[in-house]
């Protein structure tokens, strides 16, 4: 077997050993009630220049506490507003205003934007306030599921990023899944850090878990016999196709196209690992891209025009980042580093508006996330607290997603990239691996029963 280096994962031995790695049991998923206070193991710092963002008050009021709360927690995880807290739903600080709004009032304590939820039986009526000018900016009215149903998570992070818009013209990150990878299951979770489900049997070793554009699927490695295969796996349904060109040796780091109707995946063999791409529309024709007789090639990552493909190579010495086109053609150094004194490189993600690559290298021995502009290829360095490792884009661009053991563990942490707030999405396990989906609009995904 050549070796290979990786993309969210360092050694793929460690991947088979995985295999004998028993799956803990987890709790059951989150109720669907919620609540304003702190959610045990989500730890925030804040680091951000105060005064810079807009004032933000949700309104206190009777009733859909749980709304409230989440809609509440959902705009502050945007980072795009200067929470201002009144009390916490359904406690004697919470008693719901009389009349017209007080403008005055909320612009003493510093609002710019005052949010209203009120309950109208079946249906939540959500108003957005601009304080500054004592205007109705926007309001909708919406039926919601009940709090017992599996999709009422769903639509009101649908609703809290619709505020987001509103107030920003930009929506919000809340109604989005991460994907992970915990005692060798694939397992999805809301990006507040609710809901965590299964996705993948127990007994069959998973990997490098990426979703499809649609959000519909999702593509991973499943160890068998020795060998890894690329499968495409749909969530509702719990259907997966293997990858053509993945039935034989090994074959990791898969990633879609922009359209979903290829597949980008590395397969090792003993002729070297290599970056091939595969149509998973017509289930056939895979074509090697790479040619690596004394070189890994792996962890391939699409530019959002599809046009160019960034990836892990060792032909220089340590695993760096380099690019090329869709076909193969016009390959080269992506992020620039200083052999010798550079470490490894590993885990590149393009981002959603293509503008740069987040990534992980190697500073004195310890991983750290760096964020390359992919105009200027100027290299920024996001992290220097613990081990930082495997980061992954929120559809905004803005949030990475990634794996540390700064709390003593190895779990899921979200870093916003322009303040560097930085909060923790505790998980049961050891995290690994995570891909964060694109915005999900509509009936939630949920896996099969």
């Amino acid at each position: 077997m050549t070796r290979v280096t990786t993309r969210r994962t360092t050694a793929i031995g460690a991947a088979v050993t995985a295999c004998w790695v028993a799956a803990l049991a987890l709790p059951a998923p989150a109720a669907a009630q919620d609540t304003t206070q702190a959610r045990e193991g989500v730890r925030v710092g804040i680091n951000y220049t105060p005064g810079t963002r807009p004032g933000l008050v949700v309104v206190p009021g009777t009733g859909i506490d749980s709304v409230r709360a989440i809609v509440q927690r959902d705009l502050d995880f945007s980072d795009r507003f200067e929470m201002i807290n009144l009390g916490t739903p359904g406690t004697a600080g919470d008693a719901a205003p009389a009349g017209p709004l007080n403008y005055g009032l909320y612009k003493t304590l510093g609002a710019t934007f005052a949010l209203e939820l009120v309950d109208e039986g079946t249906r939540v009526t959500a108003r957005l306030h601009d304080v500054a000018s004592s205007t109705l900016r926007n309001q909708t009215s919406v039926t919601l599921p009940p709090p017992s149903d599996a999709n009422f998570r769903l639509a009101v992070h649908v609703l809290s990023d619709e505020v987001a818009r509103w107030a920003t013209g930009i929506p919000g990150i809340a109604a989005t899944r991460i994907l992970l990878v915990m005692n060798g299951r694939v397992y999805q979770v809301d990006s507040d850090g609710f809901g965590m489900r299964p996705l993948t049997p127990e007994g069959r070793t998973a990997l490098s878990p990426v979703w499809s554009p649609d959000n519909r699927s999702f593509a991973y490695t499943r160890f068998a016999g020795g060998r890894g295969g690329v499968f495409v796996q749909t969530i509702a349904t719990g259907e997966a196709v293997q990858v053509p060109g993945t039935e034989t040796a090994l074959n990791i780091t898969p990633a879609f196209s922009p359209d979903g109707r290829s597949v980008a995946y590395a397969h090792s063999d003993e002729r070297g690992t290599n970056v091939f791409v595969a149509d998973v529309a017509k289930h056939c024709c895979a074509q090697r891209l790479t040619v690596g007789g004394f070189a890994d090639n792996l962890s391939p990552t699409f530019s959002p025009d599809g046009q160019r493909i960034a990836f892990i190579s060792t032909r220089s010495g340590p695993p760096q980042v380099y690019v090329m086109a869709a076909d193969g053609t016009d390959q080269e150094l992506f992020a620039p580093f200083d052999f010798g004194s550079s470490g490894s490189s590993n885990a590149p993600e393009w981002s959603p508006d293509g503008s740069s690559v987040v990534f992980h290298r190697e500073v004195s021995g310890t991983p750290q996330l760096f964020v390359l502009t992919v105009a200027g290829r100027n290299l920024r360095q996001l992290t220097s607290s613990g081990r930082n490792e495997d980061p992954t884009w929120a559809p905004d661009a803005r949030h990475v997603a990634f794996v540390s053991d700064r709390s003593g563990q190895r779990q899921l942490w979200v870093i916003d990239s322009e303040t560097g707030r930085v909060r923790q999405l505790k998980t049961p396990g050891r995290a690994r691996l995570p891909s964060w989906s694109r915005r999900l609009a509509g009936a939630a995904l949920a896996p099969k029963p």
